[in-house]
Parts: C-alpha cells; structure tokens; sequence
C-alpha cells in the first residue's frame, strides 16, 4: 500500500522494545498487540495538524494531546478496528520533516497494537517530507505518479484513499487527469462491493475557493457507478453527514486538531460497516459536547 503504515508483528513490537532498552517495562501493553480484530470497524480521523514541537497550543488546543487521546480511544475499544485511516492535513502547516516525526512517534502505539493505518493528504502536507519520514509508508503510487493513493479492501466494502494534495499551503484541492482515470478503472473493475471514497478536500462548486476543483469531474465518474456508496473527507473542520442527489453520503469529519467555530465538536468517528450500511458515531474529545457518542445510521443507495 502506498500510503499504508503496517502494523507492527510481534516480534517487531519486542525487538523495537527492547532496543529501545525498555525491555519487559512494556509487556503490560503486549495484550494490546493480540486482541481480537473486528473486521467491520474503522477508525476515522481528519485533520491532526501535528507539530514537531509536541507541546504546541495552536487555536487553544494541544495539537500532540489531541491526537494522543483519540489514539488512546481507539485503542480503549473493545476489539481493535479493522484499521485506521487518516484523510489528510496530518502536518500543522507546511509539513516539515520534523511535524512528520511527531506524528510518526505519536502513532507508534496503534501500529504496536498490530493496526495498520491509512494516511491521506492535504494542503497542509509536503510529499517529500512525508516520505522521508514515514518510509515504512512507501513510495508513490506506480499508477499515478506523484500521488498517494490506495484500495484497502475489507470484507464489506472497498476503500479507496485518494490524493488531493495540489499545492502545500495553498487551500483548493485536485486529483487529476490520471487519478480520475485511475479511480474509474479500478472502479469498473472492482463492481461487486460498496466503495467508499476518501479525500482531504471536501466537494464544492466551481466558484468556491478552497474545495476540490474537479468535483464535478468525480461525480461525474462515480455517481453513474453505483457501487458507490459514500465519500469521506475532511478540510473544512466540520462534523456533519449529508447524501447528495444520486444517494451518495457525503461524510465530513471532525477535526482532530481544532474546529473554526467553538460550537462545533473535535475528535473522531468510529465507523462500523453493516450489510446494507455503515453506522457513524461520533467521538468528540469533549465527552460533554452534545453530540459525543451520537450515532447516525446511513443506509446504502440501490443499484438499477
């Protein structure tokens, strides 16, 4: 996977341990590493803006303590998730080197729990930077080049994670003419489980600066393609769960960082895939937060 983390094996996790000369100081967290794993539970998070600096307050939040206590959430649950994906902005800014090693020390724990993880880009990434930390993460895809990209296949749905890094910095998204060819020829091939599409930047109309410039260029390959069932996104720093005109739900997670408006909730979403659907409940890191633990229950589109 090209942009996967695997997971570590156990023999890894005690060689990078004792290593590190910590020895058995560790084996109270080994049970982690061995619990069972429900195939149908995903954890999703968006927007971790990590800094190199662990103890930075940006927007009044923690940016390291956020996403430390969502990693501790994850790992809290009663059966690890089928895995962990990412959708972008995982860097503060301008994705220096040094955010990339924060973030890579602060995801250690899940990748020790024997959970791989899936990371996205943004606007706030460098692909350069992200390789050269993250190795273990792979090069760029073969089939599109200078883009990260993946199909995580899992027993009732596809996930393709999509790459819609245009420029570092600059706000507005973009696939691509090969990324879009891509996403259609490996959707015509794989026609017989639910996909569910993840980008960093979220849908917008052309005039909207900001959003993902070939929106109607994607919808105009996966509307049509009715395997299709949702799209998964991040950027705008929103909670919120809405279907667009064909069916299609379009899902935009919280940040894990920090909202824009005070109001809205930060955190993550546990996502678990049903026969006919997908059930979303919403982690806020804020437990009083009125929406925390609130479930919403999507029901996928029908073929014709």
């Amino acid at each position: 996977m090209p942009n996967c983390l695997p997971a570590f094996t156990r023999r890894q996790f005690l060689a990078r341990s004792f290593a590190a000369g910590l020895g058995l100081a560790l084996a109270p967290s080994l049970p982690a590493a061995h619990r069972k794993t429900d195939p149908d539970s995903w954890a999703l998070l968006s927007d971790t803006h990590i800094s190199a600096d662990s103890a930075r307050v940006y927007h009044e939040v923690n940016l390291a303590g956020n996403l430390s206590t969502v990693v501790r959430e994850i790992l809290a649950l009663k059966r690890n998730p089928a895995g962990v994906i990412i959708s972008g902005d995982l860097a503060v800014n301008q994705g220096e080197s040094g955010d990339y090693s924060t973030l890579n020390g602060l995801l250690q724990p899940l990748r020790q729990a024997e959970i791989p993880l899936y990371l996205a880009l943004g606007n706030h990434d460098q692909r350069e930077h992200f390789r050269q930390v993250l190795r273990e993460s792979g090069t760029l895809s073969e089939e599109v080049a200078d883009k990260q990209i993946a199909l995580v296949r899992s027993p009732r749905a596809n996930w393709f994670v999509l790459d819609s890094l245009l420029k570092t910095i600059d706000s507005p998204g973009r696939l691509g003419d090969a990324q879009c060819a891509w996403l259609a020829q490996t959707l015509d091939a794989n026609p017989d489980k639910p996909a569910i599409l993840v980008t960093h930047h979220n849908p917008g109309r052309p005039e909207q600066v900001g959003a993902l410039e070939d929106t109607g260029r994607l919808f105009d390959i996966i509307r049509p393609r009715k395997q299709v069932k949702a799209w998964v996104f991040g950027h705008s720093h929103v909670w919120q769960v809405r279907p667009d005109d064909s069916g299609i739900h379009l899902i935009n997670l919280p940040p894990v960082a920090y909202t824009f408006r005070k109001a809205d909730p930060n955190g993550w979403v546990h996502a678990r895939l049903e026969r006919k659907g997908i059930q979303l409940e919403l982690r806020a890191l804020n437990p009083a937060h009125p929406q925390h633990g609130k479930t919403v229950q999507l029901e996928w589109r029908t073929r014709v």
